[in-house]
C-alpha cells in the first residue's frame, strides 16, 4: 500500500498510538483506517481490509514504539549490580517494563506501573503477565526491592485476578530473608489468585564475584536446597487436587544443588515456566531418551551405521554437566566408534557460582579448553557448544569473542547445538549437522532472566 521505510504511523481508526500495546490492540479489526505521514510531509489515509488479528507487516525502529521503562528498584539480589565493568552498554540496562512481560515473557515487579497501566492491560486483555513477587509481606518486599512503593503495588494482583488476566509469579529466594515461614506465607497468599495465576516458580538468588558493597547474600547448600524442594513439593498435591495445577515449582538449580532427581514431566503442568529454568532439564532428558531409543532401532535396521567413528568435545556449564556426561556415556556404549569428551566450563568471568551455559564467555571457553589440550588430553577436531552461548542470529559470545576466534585459537571446528535432546543427539551422530547457530537463544536473554531472578 505504499508504506515505506522512514514513514510515520500517526493513527489507527482515528486513535493516536502511544506504544506497541495500542498498535496491537487497534489492528485486530477486519477493517481499519490508517494514517501515515510520508517523508515529504504528505499524510495518507489508507483503508485496509484484512483478516482479524492479521498484522500489517510493519516493523518499527523501536519494538515498543516508545522508550523502554527502566527499573526503579534497587533489589538486594539484582544481577546487573553484580556485572563486571567494560561490557557492552546494553547489558547494564535494567528493564521493568510490563509491555516486555506480554511480548517477551519478562518478569516485572509492578513498581513502575500506575492505575492507568493496569486498566489498559485489563481493557486490552493482555496476557499472560509475568510478575516477580519475591514476597507478599509488604514491609519485606519494600526491603528486598529497596522501593517504598513495592508493598503497596501488590494490590494490582487483586485487580488483575478480578479481571481474569492470566498471570505467572516468581519468587527469588534469598537465604534467611524470604524463605522458611515467609515462603509459606507467599505461596498461601498467591494461591488465592488461582486459577488465574497459573504458576509460581521459586528460584535461588545467585551470587557473582562482583558483589562488593552490596547486601550480603549466601548460597544455599545441599541440605538447605533439599529442604526448599520438600517445602515446595509438599504443597503441590493439594493444589493439583483442587485446581488441576501443581502451581508452585522449584527451578532446576534446586534439584542439582540437592543432588535429587528432577520431577516427572506431568508435575510441570505443561512446562509453563520453561524459560525460567523450571523443567528445562526434564524436557531435555525426555527428548534425548526418546531420540536415543529411535536411534537404537534405526541402528538395528541399518538406517544408522553401527560403525560410526568420530571424536568430539562438548562444552557445557556446571548445571548441565552431569546430565550431558551421562548422555555421552550412553551414546558411546551404543556406538563404540564415537568418542565424546565432555568439558565442564567453570565460569571464571562471573564467578563459579554461576553455572548455566548461557553465561559462559568466549574467553573462559578458549582458556579452559586450551589448558586441556596443553595437558595432553585428547579433544578431537570438533567442538559442540549450546546455542545459548551466542547472541541471537550472531556468532558472538557474551564478551564479544566470536566463534571464529574460538576456532582460530583452538584449531577446532565449532558446531552450534540447537535446543533440545533430539538436536543434541543429531549433532553427535550426524557429521553434517548445521553449524550456523542462527536460530540460537540470545545470551542477553540470560542476563534479562538472571537480573529478574537475581541470578
Amino acid at each position: 500500500m505504499g508504506i515505506e521505510a522512514g514513514d510515520v504511523l500517526l493513527t489507527i481508526n482515528k486513535k493516536g498510538i502511544e506504544d506497541v500495546f495500542d498498535y496491537r490492540y487497534l489492528i485486530q479489526d477486519e477493517y481499519i483506517e490508517v494514517v501515515i505521514r510520508k517523508q515529504n510531509g504528505e499524510e495518507w489515509l489508507l483503508e485496509i481490509e484484512k483478516d482479524y488479528d492479521d498484522d500489517l507487516g510493519i516493523e518499527f525502529d523501536n519494538s515498543l514504539m516508545s522508550d523502554f521503562r527502566s527499573c526503579s528498584n534497587q533489589c538486594i539480589f539484582c544481577f546487573i549490580d553484580q556485572m563486571p565493568p567494560g561490557m557492552r552498554k546494553t547489558l547494564y540496562f535494567k528493564d521493568d517494563d510490563s509491555r516486555l512481560s506480554f511480548l517477551q515473557g519478562n518478569y516485572i515487579t509492578l513498581t513502575n506501573m500506575q492505575d492507568r497501566d493496569i486498566e489498559r492491560i485489563i481493557r486490552m486483555h493482555l496476557a499472560p503477565i509475568n510478575i516477580s513477587v519475591q514476597t507478599t509481606n509488604p514491609e519485606l518486599r519494600c526491603k528486598m526491592l529497596h522501593n517504598r512503593f513495592a508493598g503497596e503495588k501488590l494490590r494490582y494482583l487483586d485487580a488483575l485476578c478480578e479481571a481474569h488476566i492470566e498471570m505467572n509469579g516468581q519468587i527469588v529466594l534469598c537465604k534467611d530473608i524470604n524463605d522458611g515461614g515467609e515462603l509459606d506465607r507467599t505461596i498461601d497468599d498467591l494461591s488465592r489468585y488461582l486459577p488465574f495465576m497459573r504458576s509460581v516458580s521459586v528460584v535461588p538468588a545467585g551470587i557473582t564475584k562482583y558483589r562488593q558493597n552490596l547486601y550480603p547474600l549466601e548460597m544455599y547448600n545441599k541440605q538447605e536446597s533439599a529442604e526448599v524442594i520438600d517445602q515446595i513439593e509438599s504443597r503441590q498435591k493439594e493444589f493439583y487436587e483442587q485446581y488441576g495445577l501443581h502451581f508452585v515449582h522449584a527451578s532446576d538449580e534446586w534439584y542439582i544443588a540437592a543432588e535429587k532427581d528432577f520431577p516427572e514431566e506431568d508435575r510441570y503442568d505443561g512446562y509453563i515456566q520453561l524459560e525460567n529454568g523450571v523443567g528445562m532439564m526434564r524436557l531435555f532428558i525426555n527428548e534425548f531418551y526418546e531420540a536415543l531409543a529411535k536411534a537404537q532401532k534405526d541402528r538395528e535396521k541399518g538406517k544408522i551405521p553401527g560403525s560410526l567413528s568420530r571424536t568430539l568435545t562438548i562444552a557445557t556449564g556446571k548445571l548441565a554437566y552431569p546430565t550431558i556426561q551421562g548422555f555421552a556415556d550412553q551414546i558411546m556404549r551404543l556406538f563404540p566408534g564415537i568418542t565424546i569428551h565432555v568439558c565442564c566450563i567453570r565460569n571464571q568471568f562471573f564467578g563459579e557460582t554461576i553455572t548455566v551455559s548461557g553465561l559462559i564467555t568466549g574467553q573462559d571457553l578458549i582458556g579452559q579448553l586450551r589448558e586441556r589440550k596443553e595437558s595432553g588430553e585428547s579433544s578431537g577436531k570438533v567442538l559442540l557448544i549450546p546455542s545459548n552461548m551466542l547472541r541471537t542470529g550472531e556468532q558472538t559470545f557474551l564478551d564479544d569473542v566470536t566463534v571464529s576466534d574460538v576456532e582460530k585459537e583452538l584449531g577446532m571446528k565449532v558446531i552450534v547445538l540447537e535446543p533440545g535432546g533430539k538436536e543434541f543427539l543429531d549433532a553427535i551422530l550426524n557429521g553434517k549437522y548445521p553449524s550456523n547457530g542462527d536460530n540460537g537463544n540470545d545470551n542477553s536473554a540470560y542476563i534479562k532472566v538472571y537480573r529478574n531472578r537475581g541470578k
